[in-house]
Parts: structure tokens; sequence; C-alpha cells
């Protein structure tokens, strides 16, 4: 006799399970929630979370992930260097280590200059004069380094610290570790414009790993009419509805066979909130109600395209921000555009100059808009926006007009969250090649970027295979001379 005979007797909790797509269970489990909290006054975190509660009070609730694929120039952005333009032309006066392609010229000088910026007179280039304007609320970070030197390897390593595939990012471990503070969305969502493709590594970048399913990135497309494959229904709500409960019937029975599986559970979480996303994505990416100076600061009345499509996904990070998202990753428009191949924007092995300076037009207007945007709400004090490609460029020239990968010494940058503004922490050498003070590591960022969350990133961690893992692997220091 099937367990779903009207003759079997049913608990309450097992009716709210298996009715409504699990909904009721839903409900029921945020009034339980409701108790705990009033209970204990520790519990700071929603129920799902993998932690129970901070570790610390947190500076920061959310991470905006800026991610500048294809390795950024520091010494053409936010690492100035004299002396390169002192020995334009010249041979490199240190040894040269071997490079990605080992085409290697001479000392080429950035055909960039720099303006010091604000009451803490931190140095841009040219190619950043909206960033720049806000340059008292950076935190720049000159001696960055990472052990790989090709793009799908420094990829994983940035967003996952480990060089290959199947380890969770970073993304996908704060939404673990914090839960969501929206049911209704993810608590991981990557933004993509145009016919963008992930970076080199693929969307494995954005996975799970092996937490539990539902904290993989969701991929959102910022400026197509829908956002995610199939988040509108073809069929009546009312048919829908069947179907998913027909599916959640086939599901609560297969969770009670297997006794409570992990990943089931995670399997019917993903779909319960991808049914509710039905109604809050559309709502997210309609910004009829923005105003026109909104849009215009922004950039999404520009001629270049590029400031067009990556000026909406950092409008929809602040609206993601709005709506309790803990972690959003924002990408660049990947066309080609002035040399960088498709996944690589801003890898100009040739022709540097116009490459990087038709990438900087297309993110520098949206990413200061989204700086100032978020202070006039009051909402990047609690914001922390995290700005890195995977590694740096070399001081010296590939080819004629091109620089090839540098991973002993790049910048990266951090604003908002806790993060003491007007900041420069770290060098590299006279020529900008080598880290020289403060030597950072991939770990440190990370272990930074949680502790602002409140989260101490030794004790954030998830046994499988054995051996408790964590986002830091069993490095990372805290780089507290930044942090206000």
């Amino acid at each position: 006799m099937s367990q779903y005979d009207v003759h079997d007797q049913v608990s309450r909790r097992q009716m709210l399970l298996r009715s409504s797509i699990g909904f009721g269970a839903v409900a029921l489990s945020g009034l339980l929630n409701k108790e705990t909290a009033a209970s204990s006054q520790k519990l700071t975190l929603p129920a799902a979370a993998g932690l129970k509660e901070l570790h610390h009070p947190a500076k920061a609730k959310n991470v905006i992930f800026c991610f500048m694929s294809g390795g950024v120039s520091h010494v053409d952005s936010f690492d100035p260097k004299p002396k390169l333009k002192q020995l334009h032309g010249q041979p490199m006066p240190v040894t040269v280590e071997r490079t990605q392609f080992n085409n290697n010229g001479n000392v080429m000088a950035s055909p960039f200059p720099f303006t010091q910026y604000g009451e803490s007179g931190i140095p841009v280039s040219s190619m950043f004069p909206h960033i720049g304007k806000h340059a008292d609320e950076l935190a720049v970070i000159r001696s960055m380094t990472t052990p790989v030197n090709e793009h799908a390897q420094g990829n994983f390593f940035m967003h996952t610290g480990f060089p290959f595939m199947g380890y969770p990012s970073a993304g996908a471990w704060c939404a673990y570790g914090l839960g969501s503070a929206n049911e209704n969305l993810p608590g991981y969502v990557v933004l993509q414009s145009g016919d963008a493709v992930p970076p080199h590594g693929g969307v494995p970048l954005f996975s799970n790993g092996f937490l539990p399913a539902q904290h993989q990135g969701s991929i959102l497309k910022a400026d197509k009419r829908e956002a995610l494959h199939n988040i509108q229904p073809p069929d009546s709500s009312l048919l829908q509805k069947q179907r998913l409960d027909f599916a959640e019937a086939f599901n609560q029975d297969f969770l009670s066979r297997t006794g409570s599986d992990p990943q089931v559970e995670a399997a019917i979480r993903n779909y319960e909130t991808a049914f509710r996303m039905q109604s809050a994505v559309p709502e997210l990416c309609d910004i009829s109600g923005e105003t026109k100076s909104t849009l215009e600061m922004y950039g999404l009345h520009s001629q270049d395209k590029g400031t067009v499509a990556y000026g909406r996904q950092c409008l929809l990070a602040r609206r993601l921000i709005e709506r309790g998202v803990r972690f959003i990753e924002l990408s660049c428009l990947n066309e080609g555009i002035g040399g960088g191949n498709g996944p690589n924007p801003w890898d100009q092995h040739g022709n540097l100059e116009t490459g990087h300076r038709a990438m900087s037009n297309q993110v520098d207007q949206p990413i200061g808009a989204l700086i100032e945007d978020l202070r006039q709400r009051g909402l990047l004090d609690e914001t922390l926006i995290v700005w890195a490609g995977e590694f740096g460029r070399t001081p010296f020239s590939q080819g004629n007009s091109g620089r090839d990968h540098n991973p002993f010494g790049f910048s990266v940058w951090m604003a908002g969250g806790g993060v003491k503004g007007g900041t420069i922490y770290g060098a590299t050498d006279e020529l900008g090649y080598h880290a020289v003070e403060n030597r950072c590591e991939i770990y440190d960022l990370w272990a930074t970027v949680l502790h602002q969350l409140g989260v101490n990133h030794e004790k954030l961690t998830y046994r499988y295979g054995g051996r408790d893992f964590r986002l830091t692997d069993v490095h990372g220091n805290v780089l507290t001379p930044i942090l206000s």
C-alpha cells in the first residue's frame, strides 16, 4: 500500500512537508526559528546557515566582487612606477622570471598618467577617473601575489583558494556560512551581460564544490529580457503547482528512504527557491522605477555598449544588496574588446594601451557610481566591495606593446564594509615586478573578507573526504592594518 494512502496516519509535520512543494515546512521552520531566536540572543544567523552565530561582531553584511578577468596591469592602474619611465626601452636590470609566453622585451613605461586623488592622495591612473574620485574610500593592496601564472589556474585560485576545479567558490562559502537573508533569492549571485562567457575555468568557478548544492552561484543575465532561463513559467500557475506538487511527493518519498540525505535536501531547497524566484527575479531586474539621474550616473545612457552593460550589472548589484543577497559577483563584458580574448578581456599581450583603455571605459564609471550610490543610501558601511584580477602584468613588454602575466606582485583594492579608506598597504619593488613589503596571498584577502563578515576564517569549515576544508585551506592572515 502506498505511503500516500488515505488510511495512513500522517503527522502535521509530514503533511506540511508534502503539500505546496514544501512551503508549509518552510513556514514551520520559520516559526520554530523565531522561537529559538527569542530564547537565545546569540543566534544571529538564519537557521539554514552553516554557522549558528557569528564569531565576532560583523562590519559588513554583504560582498560585491568586481572580478577583472584577464589580469589588469597594476603598474598602469594603482601602482605607479616612475622608474619604468626612466628605463623605458632598456633591458630589464634584474633577472627576468619565466613568463607565460617567454616573448619578453624591454622595460615598458606606462602610457597612462597618474593623478593623486582625495585627502589621502592615492595615485590612480587616467584609466580610472571615476574610481579615483573615491580614493578616500579605497584600501589599495599593492603586494598581492599568487602561485600560478595561467588564467584558468589563476581564476580558480582567486575564487576558491585552489588552482583547479572541485572546490567551493568564496561566494559559496559566504552563502554557506551565513545563510541567505532573503528566502526568495539565492545567497550567491553572478551577474553577466551581453553574450558573456565565464572566464577560463568556466561555470565551476562559481561552484558550491562539496558544499550543499543551494550555495552554488546563480547566474543572472543582467541585460536579457529573461535574466534566468525558464524563470517565467510557460503554463498556468495552477498547472505548474500541480507538477511541482507531484515532483515534491517523489522528492519527499526519496528523502524518507535515504534518511535525510543532505544533497537531496539541498535539491529540494533549490526547487523551492527557484519557485519563489519566479516573482523575485523579474521584480529585481525591472529598473523602470529608477530615476533618470541614477541611470545616467551608472552610464546606462552611454554610447559605449560596454559601459551600459557593466553599468546595469552594478545597478542590479545595488538592488541585490538592498534585497539581502549575501555575495554578488560582477563579470566584465568579454567580446574581444581591444585585443583581449573572450574569457579574459583584460589580457592584453599586445596593444595594451588600446585594450586596457577600452576595458577601463567599460567598468570605471559604473563602479564609481556603485560606490557613490551605496554611500548615498547608507549601504556602503555594510557592503564590502572587492576589486581584483587573477594576477598582474610584467613591467617589461611582450613584443612591443603588450605585457605578459605577472604573479609576483600586483594590486587589488577593497572599499566599504569597515575597510580603512585612503589606505595603501604593501609595495612592489621600484619596477613593480615583485612584492617587497607586506607580501600578501589570496588567502589573506579572503580571510579579511570573512573577518569583516563576522567570521573567523579558521572556524568556517566543512568536513569532506575525511578532513575539514576551508576557503583559506591551512593559510591566511587577516589584514588588520587596512581595517578601521
